[in-house]
């Protein structure tokens, strides 16, 4: 008997110490795994919050809702600079901070119903406790940027993004330029609203695609593209971008109250506030879960992007008895909409040519519904996004919406090859005009060389009619684009025909206009050579070394027969850039431009320089920070009249720093190299 309890005891023992080493070998591998999530994801949130996205939106939804169930297990494991103990961004420099009054907190996500049940349940147990009717409103979770709206006696007086939701950014400048947000509302009271920025799916199309002709990187999603645009340090910028913003909660409101959260919005709508629109009243869980579908299946329809759907209790009364976490609000859930993935065919790859001349190939699909939206083509990048994922026409390709909005191929099932499937092949020749295209070294993306492709015509007239290249004054980009669409140009020598009935008919009473934009084309055509070969957009060619060109060759006849190791002799030229120019000139559209030009009188040769003061010949000088009485570009051209150079980075040849106000670590590296640093005043006494 005895023996028989020492063994029991033993047995015990046994157990329990497994149970314990079982215990601590689990806490050690949730130890380690959080020692990769939490700087994982605070990368991902930092690059989030600064407009540049590296993973999609459930990547990092999966990885969070990870980190916080080990931290429900371990609590032990909670880390003070873990992200689920932080909320929104720092603060941007260069904005003034705002500490918000009612703090902007973030939600709860749920990724399933059978959470949202469970939220149900303890705000069902919370109004029976309260004798409260429990209501429901569920709205959209828009795509964008939280920010908050001051107003003072119906005057809007400021405006804040939502920060780390206790600090924002003083954004009051660039929210003034969004058109739905009211400067004054309809009664004079004191109320301070929150609301998202946002881009609509068109709008944002549209920016994208712009983007993608201008040769721009490509926003990611319109939440990046409406949070960059919010807060930049420049409103003329802001203005130029679509943005919206629906306004989705009441702050602040002494004057006036509220019973409901649905009676608030409606009030809102009545000031004059732009309401989420998307905003369905229910009596209960069922019927909440009900709007959570009807809007899951209604996306395709809804005009802007949406991540979720958000639950929040009505009564407002209610919502203070549930109360918050430092965080999140008790009264509130987001359901997240799982990423949808669909197959379809690839039809066929065809190639856009950008408004500078960059060859995009884009996949043709057989059409294909993903994420409520009609998915019909996509980008494919470039040549090399092709061939690592070895895409071929005929391919059953896995389609996923990026950011729920840019539609992308993120999988090839190669499984379901025939056999008859083409490898892809890059085109020699611009598929808009013909010229032959060329991809540099160390470049992804394939250029098309012919300076009269229509693709081109807008950007390339912009350039050539710019302050340092031809400088033809009141050629705008507005001007450039409406003679475009009337037909009026068709390509660069077209300006060199138009007459005063052409340009006055652009303007009320414009023949004022008309005679003065004429006057400033013909004065174009006595422009020295090096603004005429800089206004020709020769790639990899700029202003700086158009003039040294035009030293070496004085005249165009020359520099188009210079040989491309004639070229390369030139000390500020390289391989890339003179195969770049040689390459140019031969080109039968280049040829056919110059010719135009010749028979319109442009001039073709440069001028003869005088004497000059070669004072600074032989020295190299770099500037930094700023100038009181000269930009950079005035102060280059000063240095560069008087022989010298002028460059970007500081080395041992480098002869002089000349720093302004604010300089910087071109400063530093000068004191570290032991280079001469001279102050504006030392340098007007070099060039007196």
């Amino acid at each position: 008997m005895v023996l028989s309890t020492f063994r029991d005891g033993a047995k015990k023992l046994t157990w329990t110490k497994m149970l314990e080493r079982m215990k601590t070998m689990e806490h050690e591998q949730a130890r380690k795994r959080v020692e990769e999530l939490v700087p994982l994801l605070k990368y991902y949130t930092q690059m989030y919050f600064d407009d540049k996205q590296v993973v999609s939106d459930f990547e990092y939804d999966m990885l969070m809702k990870e980190l916080k169930g080990i931290e429900k297990e371990f609590p032990d494991l909670i880390r003070e600079d873990s992200p689920t103990q932080k909320v929104g961004a720092s603060i941007k420099k260069g904005f003034k901070k705002v500490t918000h009054e009612v703090p902007l907190q973030s939600l709860q996500d749920v990724f399933s119903f059978e959470e949202v049940r469970e939220f149900d349940e303890r705000m069902r147990k919370l109004a029976e406790e309260n004798n409260k009717e429990l209501k429901y409103v569920v709205e959209t979770k828009i795509d964008g940027l939280s920010a908050a709206l001051e107003y003072k006696n119906g005057i809007f007086v400021r405006g804040a993004t939502r920060g780390n939701g206790t600090v924002g950014e003083d954004v009051t400048e660039n929210l003034k330029t969004i058109k739905t947000i009211p400067q004054k509302l309809s009664e004079p009271i004191d109320i301070t609203v929150r609301g998202e920025v946002f881009i609509g799916k068109e709008e944002f199309e549209k920016l994208n695609s712009d983007r993608l002709m201008d040769e721009e990187e490509q926003f990611a999603n319109a939440r990046n593209a409406a949070a960059g645009s919010l807060r930049q340090l420049d409103s003329r910028i802001t203005a130029k971008r679509p943005l919206n913003m629906y306004i989705f909660n009441v702050q602040k409101s002494e004057q006036v109250q509220f019973k409901s959260h649905y009676e608030s919005l409606e009030y809102l709508e009545k000031l004059g506030f732009n309401v989420n629109p998307v905003r369905i009243l229910c009596n209960n869980i069922d019927e909440a879960i009900n709007a959570i579908e009807k809007i899951g299946q209604d996306r395709e329809k809804i005009s802007f992007g949406i991540d979720g759907a958000v639950v929040k209790v009505d009564d407002l009364e209610l919502r203070e008895k549930a109360g918050n976490t430092y965080k999140t609000p008790k009264w509130a859930v987001a359901y997240k909409y799982p990423p949808e993935k669909k197959e379809t065919k690839l039809k066929e790859i065809v190639f856009q040519v950008g408004r500078t001349g960059a060859i995009t190939p884009m996949a043709i699909l057989e059409p294909v519904v993903v994420a409520g939206s009609k998915i019909t083509r996509t980008t494919l990048h470039n040549e090399d996004f092709i061939r690592q994922k070895d895409i071929r026409v005929g391919d059953t390709v896995v389609i996923q919406k990026a950011g729920d909005v840019i539609p992308e191929v993120v999988e090839v099932k190669k499984g379901k090859r025939t056999g008859e499937e083409k490898k892809f092949e890059m085109p020699t020749v611009c598929p808009e005009c013909g010229a032959q295209l060329i991809r540099e070294a160390g470049e992804a993306v394939w250029y098309c060389n012919g300076i009269e492709c229509p693709a081109k015509l807008y950007r390339g007239i912009i350039h050539f009619a710019s302050r340092e290249a031809m400088d033809i004054v009141g050629l705008g980009d507005a001007i450039i684009e409406e003679l475009i669409k009337r037909e009026l140009i068709s390509n660069i020598t077209d300006l060199y025909k138009l007459t005063l009935n052409d340009l006055a008919s652009l303007k009320k009473n414009g023949k004022k206009f008309a005679q003065n934009l004429l006057d400033s084309i013909e004065a174009s055509k006595h422009r020295d050579l090096y603004r005429l070969v800089n206004a020709l957009g020769i790639r990899h060619v700029g202003i700086k070394i158009a003039k040294s060109l035009c030293k070496t060759y004085n005249t165009m006849d020359k520099l188009m027969k210079a040989s491309y190791e004639s070229l390369y002799m030139n000390e500020e030229i390289g391989k890339i850039i003179a195969q770049s120019i040689y390459n140019f000139f031969r080109e039968e559209q280049t040829i056919d431009l110059i010719n135009k030009l010749k028979e319109y009188g442009v001039n073709m040769v440069a001028e003869q320089e005088e004497e000059s003061d070669n004072r600074f010949e032989g020295q190299t000088f770099v500037l930094t920070g700023t100038l009181e009485k000269y930009s950079r570009d005035e102060a280059s051209e000063i240095i560069e009249k008087l022989g010298g150079k002028t460059s970007g980075t500081v080395s041992k040849k480098t002869t002089y720093v000349l720093a302004g106000e604010a300089a910087g670590s071109k400063l530093t590296k000068a004191q570290e190299l032991g280079i001469r640093v001279i102050t504006e005043q030392e340098f007007e006494e070099m060039i007196k």
